[in-house]
């Protein structure tokens, strides 16, 4: 990931509408691709209004969501009724998937210093700094996020809403200190990282009983709970007689993971700019490309031990017309629980004697 030098805090956005397929195979959560999408959206706006920053990655934390669909053992998504065609007969229903969201995103951000000037990102410089978020916060409330509505932010107790901008220490331990403050005012909420590792480790499992396996099948062993007896502990059976079921993979503290779409490939060699019609672009080469999927988990922002493990950023691989957004969470041992879990003493109370609080529950 290209090194950054700040972060860049929209906290609590309100998005109406936006949406909840994400993906040919996914749905339930914008793809990953809509906010690095935005991220770029953004950085253009940010130029055109005379900001010099660079946008490098994001990250996600989810505060709540609301997917528009019925209720019930089956569900399918609340659909518009369009008006009627010019001949008064019905109007076709197109399958939309719509959902309400409050987020927070992180954006990482480095400078567009001209050569021989000054750089502003620098500690102390909190009114240029301000005046950047400002105008960032402004910008996004007139664009679309992930295809939905940018409502207005609510003020209450103990939610920071407005955006803010901070430098990061070049110092290790300074920024991991840092960090620990900024975390604290993302909670509640879920942050998605992304968990290549357990889709390895899914696809090992499966090909110890099926050497044929492959990365899609144990993508989709993955995205379902497989249920199948469970022997007690000692290996005896139960003595009421009694078979209990469940998921030998999916045991309880293993984590809150999903299926996820996470980039773009090739189907076949660029085509020429031009040489498409109705291409979006017609000065850019244009390229078919199908969606390449992992899996994500979501954790509490606590659980972070550094801001790389929350931001998500675009990698290429022309080549192979890969091109996918990584993300660099690694999970530490597990201690006191299942997978991913910490301590008490290792989440919370790591925070520094002279933090104050009000500097993370602000009523602004």
């Amino acid at each position: 990931m290209t090194k950054f030098q700040a972060i860049l805090a929209l906290p609590h956005l309100r998005i109406q509408n936006a949406n909840a397929i994400s993906s040919p195979l996914t749905h339930g959560f914008p793809s990953i691709t809509a906010f690095t999408g935005l991220m770029w959206a953004l950085e253009r706006k940010l130029t055109q209004a005379g900001v010099p920053l660079r946008l490098n990655a994001v990250g996600v934390v989810c505060h709540h969501h609301q997917e528009q669909i019925t209720q019930g053992y089956v569900r399918s998504f609340n659909l518009t009724r369009n008006p009627v065609g010019k001949d008064g007969s019905t109007a076709a229903i197109v399958e939309e998937g719509r959902m309400h969201l409050q987020i927070t995103l992180v954006l990482a951000v480095s400078e567009k210093a001209a050569p021989g000037a000054s750089s502003a990102l620098v500690q102390g410089n909190d009114a240029q700094l301000a005046d950047w978020a400002k105008t960032a916060g402004r910008i996004v409330e007139g664009m679309r996020v992930a295809g939905g509505s940018v409502l207005p932010s609510r003020p209450a107790p103990g939610k920071r809403v407005r955006p803010w901008m901070a430098v990061v220490p070049e110092d290790p331990d300074a920024a991991a200190t840092e960090f620990r403050r900024w975390r604290r005012q993302w909670l509640p909420g879920f942050a998605l990282v992304g968990r290549d590792d357990l889709l390895a480790q899914r696809l090992q499992h499966l090909r110890a009983t099926q050497p044929d396996a492959t990365l899609l099948d144990a993508w989709l062993h993955a995205a379902r709970f497989n249920h199948q007896p469970l022997p007690n502990a000692d290996g005896t059976p139960a003595p009421d007689g009694k078979v209990r079921w469940g998921d030998p993979l999916r045991p309880s503290g293993s984590g809150w993971t999903v299926p996820i779409p996470v980039g773009y490939a090739a189907l076949a060699a660029p085509h020429p700019a031009g040489s498409v019609r109705n291409a979006r672009d017609p000065a850019v080469p244009l390229q078919f490309v199908e969606s390449v999927y992992s899996l994500g988990e979501w954790i509490s922002p606590h659980r972070l031990h550094s801001l790389e493990q929350l931001l998500w950023y675009a990698e290429t691989d022309d080549a192979q017309g890969l091109y996918r957004c990584r993300n660099d969470y690694r999970p530490g041992p597990p201690v006191g629980g299942g997978d991913n879990t910490v301590s008490p003493a290792e989440s919370l109370d790591d925070t520094p004697d002279d933090w104050d609080d009000a500097e993370a529950y602000a009523y602004t």
